[in-house]
């Protein structure tokens, strides 16, 4: 627990921020999730190819807000577009 004055305050900020970015961080697995179901549902490869521009755009923010590392999303982006690459549509 925190005992000093600026230990409470930063407890305080780590719950507000956490909360601020929960959502981010969920909206960027949705957006995953979506492209991969679509690679799956073969979808065509201009549809693909939206979805990730889309995705990779919601990737790279996080990165910039630095959410997530940048190196993980360049991970993520290299391996979804290896997925689409493969894709047979």
């Amino acid at each position: 627990m925190a005992n000093t004055a600026q230990s409470k305050k930063r407890a305080r900020q780590t719950l507000r921020h956490r909360a601020a970015n929960a959502p981010a961080r969920s909206n960027m697995r949705t957006h995953i999730k979506g492209l991969k179901k679509a690679v799956l549902a073969g979808e065509t490869k201009e549809k693909l190819q939206e979805r990730f521009r889309v995705t990779s755009s919601v990737v790279d923010k996080l990165a910039h807000r630095r959410l997530i590392h940048p190196n993980t999303a360049a991970r993520y982006k290299r391996r979804l577009n290896t997925l689409i690459k493969s894709a047979k549509a």
